[in-house]
């Protein structure tokens, strides 16, 4: 375990957040002349600053305590946010491993933290010799694992994490976005286990809510706290907190989406490797295919000029495509693609 308030930017434990009108008054009912809200419409009324229905959902689906939540405007919001609680600009520095999500890198530099970008090895998992080295550096206070990765599709494997996590006195944030179409289970239930640890997820992917921006993020009660101090007081709206809500209440509509996703993925990386373009396709625990091909650059564009937008990641991985797994008519029609280019 490690001391939270000895690695947090001195002026956020200095912080009085800001009160808002549902800060002071949290009923329901009433004649409400307390925020300046316009007294008409649908929409006149500020959202619930710490949605409390839907925590309590995630938290019946997740078996862990409301405190344990923080709900953001995606997670994007939950990867600035720890930026500012825990890194001072211009002074300290935050790591991940690269091939990775490219939103670390563009939240470190907004908020002027150097982040230091260590490759992954051959077989897309962190290497923990060339990492330990790094473990004394008090000014590192955060670390990032993407997982399953984006865009390689892999899980990092789970006793190196656990490693990291006896070992980094920093935080260490698991992104889990793609977490629902992995075999193995999620690291919230090591939340308690260990204080320096936030599991992200999101609505994004499994959920189909990618247009709503709902993230969250599961942590020990005083990480949880924090964000709370720290975020702007209504910063998910009542119709994307609904929208949430709703979800949770259909779970058969998501898992027989999430079956019909896994499903296709099977079927499409079958008929992928009947491809003579593609090379190599590279295993997956997420939505998508990581492919190595000829001429990345090349395919991409031909793809474009047929109206099949894949994401080119020969930047990152030379030669390689990433495809999302669509429904079967979009599958079909990608495959009939690649076969006429090959």
């Amino acid at each position: 375990m490690i001391n939270i308030e000895n690695i947090v930017r001195p002026n956020i434990l200095e912080l009085q957040p800001y009160s808002s009108a549902r800060d002071e008054f949290t009923g329901k009912e009433g004649i409400f002349l307390d925020a300046n809200e316009n007294p008409f419409g649908e929409f006149n009324r500020y959202p619930d600053p710490y949605q409390k229905e839907l925590k309590q959902k995630l938290a019946e689906l997740k078996d862990i305590n409301t405190n344990n939540i923080f709900i953001g405007n995606g997670s994007d919001e939950v990867i600035d946010l720890a930026f500012r609680i825990f890194c001072s600009p211009g002074f300290d520095k935050a790591i991940t491993f690269s091939p990775t999500y490219g939103m670390y890198d563009v939240s470190a530099t907004i908020n002027n933290v150097e982040l230091l970008k260590l490759p992954l090895n051959q077989d897309f998992q962190i290497d923990i010799e060339k990492l330990e080295s790094y473990f004394n550096d008090s000014s590192i206070k955060l670390m990032f694992i993407c997982s399953p990765n984006n865009p390689t599709g892999n899980l990092i494997n789970k006793k190196d994490i656990e490693f990291i996590l006896n070992n980094f006195k920093g935080i260490v944030i698991i992104d889990e976005a793609y977490i629902d179409f992995a075999e193995a289970d999620s690291l919230i239930s090591l939340i308690n286990q260990y204080n320096n640890l936030i599991v992200s997820q999101t609505f994004s992917k499994a959920w189909g809510l990618a247009a709503a921006r709902v993230g969250t993020a599961y942590a020990n009660e005083k990480i949880i706290k924090l964000y709370n101090k720290v975020k702007p007081p209504y910063n998910v709206s009542k119709l994307n907190q609904q929208a949430a809500i709703n979800a949770l209440d259909n779970k058969n509509t998501y898992k027989d989406n999430l079956n019909l996703i896994l499903s296709e993925k099977k079927r499409l990386k079958s008929k992928l490797q009947q491809i003579s373009l593609v090379k190599k396709i590279y295993p997956s625990d997420a939505n998508f295919l990581l492919l190595e091909v000829t001429d990345a650059n090349q395919l991409y564009t031909q793809l474009v000029n047929q109206q099949i937008i894949t994401r080119n990641r020969n930047t990152q991985v030379a030669n390689c495509i990433r495809i999302t797994v669509g429904t079967q008519k979009e599958n079909d029609e990608l495959l009939n693609a690649l076969k006429t280019l090959s």
